[in-house]
């Protein structure tokens, strides 16, 4: 048997298989193909079909996939052994035929007539694929024992954290994951303090606890990284009662409800896994000898005293772009970091139905179509930019706050999005130089800030809001208008340069009615502005080696909080990473 082999992991069968058989010409291919029985990775091939349309009113299921795939090859759907759906997505290019996208995986039943079918077509109709097993989860992967006399402590059970734990377990190291929050279900519960009482437990919020930020958010499962390790991500949510639609949709989402769910499944399995998940435990500082980590302390945060040392060689740092004070004592101990950009604003709210019109036309309102998002963007003449961040289809706007004098705001929606109103960040880019100092913690001071004096414009938890009209025409707003505000424990007409510096509010006025000629409606001037959201992503950046490794010997930084992600899934696949091949080399 002849083979094609790739010779690293960033190897696409596609693109040089197809590009074999245009250069050689379909006979060849085919007489390739019988002579010496070529595989592609020595896996079964099969032709990956792209844009198949599926009406709104029609439903995926064996028999509709076989026929418009039969169609789209024009063969005889006999001709076909198997297909099975990729990926689904809505095509709302053309308002009048708004419709579904397929990507289909079709086996045929003679082997030999897939490179010239595959021929007469253009890459982005028709590919060449090898067969592969489905993607495994953490729990079902390979991996290499864990080598180190101690267990590893991995600090924070957000995304990164937990998925580094769940990898670090299946490898039998028995790791400790150490929270300083509480676990989800406390965690619902000191939330709701803040939003029906103003009640702000520092250590248990919208930002510290099980899950993370990504906890409290829309759950968007969408991931700019090209790596086999998203699928890994993927499989591990859905065997821990994610929908299976996250396996194919092409923009998936799983809700703040369902994630809760998910989250308390994975701590199970971590646990039947060997390790150890202890809340309310904050690290406070580690143990060095010789440059290298020997331990770390922690305190219990219900009762804020000192509790302890555990002995360890691995510290794997998963603290999220929120830890201010562990940022300042890791700064205290030695550890190298620098500012990054990242970016403030406010969440822009309209009616769900707004953005339905908007990005559906006609169509609007059909059963079959999920309510709508938008991703938006445009340049600004200082080079900042404003673009639309972690927009919220039929969501709310929450109250992400850490520190009993701030306001900040951010996004979630639940599974099935069926609230009345839509949010997203509406973003201005933030530089080092906008912080007033190169300290690598002055992007820190630059949020709180913010969020310091958006507290002092309302003297409460409540949110300074504006309406995009009376933004536009430089006045304050004093009374509500038609979008009802979702934000708890509630908003302050006013205006937002109370709060937001002049750069971010000028840059509003020549981005919104931009945004509004993309999206009809968007700079409508109802539309609700409420703020400040600062968090957008960590302000720094931990410096670390390709190992993952920082200068420290044995502690890893990682994840969203490090400055190396951004996303449940990107921070997912960071610390998945650093769990599969630490100590591996050694």
């Amino acid at each position: 048997m002849f083979s094609l082999s790739p010779s690293c992991d960033r190897f696409d069968p596609c693109t040089p298989w197809q590009a074999v058989i245009r250069c050689i010409g379909a006979e060849m291919a085919r007489n390739l193909l019988q002579t010496f029985d070529l595989t592609i990775l020595g896996g079964e091939r099969l032709l990956r079909i792209h844009q198949l349309k599926l009406p709104l009113d029609a439903q995926p299921d064996e028999e509709t996939l076989r026929r418009l795939c039969a169609r789209q090859l024009r063969i005889a759907e006999k001709q076909l052994r198997s297909v099975r759906l990729q990926k689904r997505s809505v095509d709302a290019r053309d308002k009048g035929d708004v419709h579904f996208s397929l990507t289909v995986d079709a086996e045929l039943s003679d082997a030999k007539m897939e490179a010239s079918l595959a021929a007469k077509f253009r890459p982005n109709q028709v590919t060449v694929v090898s067969s592969t097993k489905p993607a495994e989860s953490v729990m079902e992967l390979n991996l290499p024992p864990w080598n180190r006399a101690s267990r590893p402590v991995v600090v924070g059970a957000g995304p990164t954290g937990l998925f580094c734990a769940l990898t670090l377990a299946r490898r039998g190291a028995k790791p400790i994951l150490m929270e300083r929050g509480q676990p989800v279900e406390q965690r619902v519960r000191d939330v709701e303090k803040l939003e029906r009482q103003a009640i702000l437990n520092e250590e248990s919020n919208v930002l510290f606890g099980e899950g993370g930020a990504g906890a409290f958010s829309d759950g968007k499962l969408t991931c700019g990284l090209n790596s086999p390790h998203i699928q890994t991500v993927l499989q591990t949510l859905y065997q821990c009662g994610a929908p299976e639609s996250i396996l194919t949709a092409q923009k998936p989402h799983v809700g703040t409800d369902v994630l809760r769910q998910v989250l308390v499944c994975a701590r199970q399995k971590l646990i039947e896994l060997g390790g150890e998940v202890r809340f309310g435990c904050k690290v406070t500082g580690l143990a060095l000898r010789d440059g290298k980590v020997c331990g770390v302390q922690y305190q219990e945060t219900a009762q804020g005293i000192d509790a302890g040392f555990i002995e360890t060689d691995s510290v794997f740092l998963a603290i999220g772009h929120s830890a201010r004070d562990t940022y300042r004592w890791l700064y205290e101990l030695g550890l190298p970091m620098e500012p990054k950009p990242f970016a403030i604003g406010a969440r822009i709210e309209h009616p769900q139905s707004l953005i339905d019109r908007g990005q559906y036309g006609p169509a609007a309102g059909h059963p079959a179509l999920p309510p709508a998002e938008y991703k938006l963007n445009v340049p600004t003449p200082d080079k900042r930019g404003v673009y639309t961040f972690c927009m919220c289809p039929g969501g709310q706007v929450i109250a992400a706050v850490s520190e009993a004098d701030g306001v900040n705001v951010n996004g979630m929606s639940l599974h099935a999005r069926n609230g009345e109103n839509s949010n997203a960040a509406l973003l201005v880019g933030v530089r080092p130089e906008d912080f007033g100092s190169d300290h690598p913690l002055a992007g820190i001071e630059f949020q709180r800030k913010i969020e310091q004096a958006a507290f002092r414009a309302t003297g409460s938890f409540r949110a300074p809001c504006q309406k995009v009209g009376d933004l536009l025409n430089g006045r304050e707003t004093k009374t509500l208008g038609e979008v009802r505000p979702t934000y708890l424990p509630g908003v302050e007409p006013g205006d937002l340069r109370c709060c937001l510096p002049d750069f971010v509010i000028d840059n509003y006025r020549l981005a919104l009615p931009q945004l509004g000629r993309r999206l009809r409606g968007f700079d409508w001037d109802e539309a609700l502005l409420t703020g400040p959201e600062t968090r957008s992503s960590s302000p720094l950046r931990i410096l670390r080696n390709a190992r993952r490794e920082s200068p420290i010997g044995g502690v890893y930084p990682l994840g969203e909080g490090a400055g190396y992600a951004g996303g449940i899934v990107s921070a997912a696949v960071d610390g998945l990473c650093a769990g599969m091949t630490c100590d591996a080399q050694e």
